[in-house]
């Protein structure tokens, strides 16, 4: 178990947070603070399989970043503050998280000033952003689609898409063509990099479909709601097609090809954003 102490970085940003399209892997991280480590009863393996592991990877190529390494069983950052922590089994999938059964108050307490903290932190980096004009934050996630077991099928493609887009709380009247550009340029996107092509492990088309499987959480409510007619959020889950969900272990190829796929949706994410009328 990767337990850390209290006062060890939970989150890195990196860039200037200048730039118009900015990204975030919040539920990237693995770590988890040493006093809740020795509470903890829930399996490493399974943990892992309920985390997003390498989402931090697929958005290294966008320079205005923030990677989250403490682990969502420490505290979701994808909810709003008063269930940010799982207390109990009904607050997460009906999982034993916890030796005690309940997590204690100060415990509780203690894990949600680190939400408070990250929410802090994002503002001042979207404070200055949002009152030069409206920004695009890519806001990536993963999901598991091979639920019944390692050996056994995976779920149906029909529901499943290769990437999903969540759109639930986003003004789409007023940012439907960026949330276009973006389903079109990594759709139809195709990997130029000639160290994977033709590599068995090279991501072919993607297929990219808008809430289907999700609709976005807290970050992106969070966003929309304090920046009106400027922040635009796309809540971006990747099917893992690039892991094998069961074991953690990554496709390396398969999570470069998908980092330059996203990095290469910013210049029609820039021209899309500079065609929206004022606000």
């Amino acid at each position: 178990m990767d337990d850390v102490d209290e006062g060890t970085d939970p989150w890195s940003w990196h860039g200037p947070w200048t730039d118009r399209v900015v990204a975030t892997s919040i539920h990237a991280g693995h770590d988890v603070r040493t006093e809740l480590a020795q509470l903890m009863s829930l399996d490493e393996e399974v943990r892992l399989r309920e985390e997003d592991p390498h989402t931090d990877e697929l958005i290294s190529q966008i320079p205005s970043r923030v990677e989250v390494r403490r682990s969502r069983f420490e505290v979701d950052l994808n909810r709003d503050r008063d269930g940010a922590v799982y207390r109990t089994p009904e607050d997460c999938w009906d999982l034993d998280v916890w030796h005690t059964g309940e997590l204690a108050a100060d415990l509780v307490e203690t894990s949600a000033r680190l939400h408070d903290r990250f929410y802090a932190e994002l503002a001042q980096r979207l404070d200055p952003l949002a009152a030069r004009g409206p920004f695009v934050l890519l806001d990536v996630h993963s999901y598991n689609h091979r639920r019944d077991g390692a050996d056994a099928p995976a779920a149906p493609e029909v529901d499943n898409p290769e990437v999903n887009v969540g759109t639930g709380s986003l003004d789409r009247e007023r940012f439907g063509p960026v949330v276009d550009a973006f389903m079109t340029t990594l759709g139809g996107w195709t990997d130029e990099d000639p160290s994977a092509r033709h590599t068995p492990n090279s991501v072919a088309r993607l297929d990219v479909r808008e809430n289907v499987r999700f609709k976005g959480a807290h970050l992106a409510r969070w966003v929309h709601e304090r920046y009106p007619g400027a922040g635009c959020v796309l809540a971006i889950e990747f099917k893992k097609t690039f892991m094998d969900e069961w074991t953690g272990q990554p496709d390396d190829q398969a999570v470069a090809a998908l980092a330059r796929a996203l990095a290469a949706t910013i210049p029609a994410l820039e021209s899309a954003l500079d065609e929206l009328p004022e606000s």
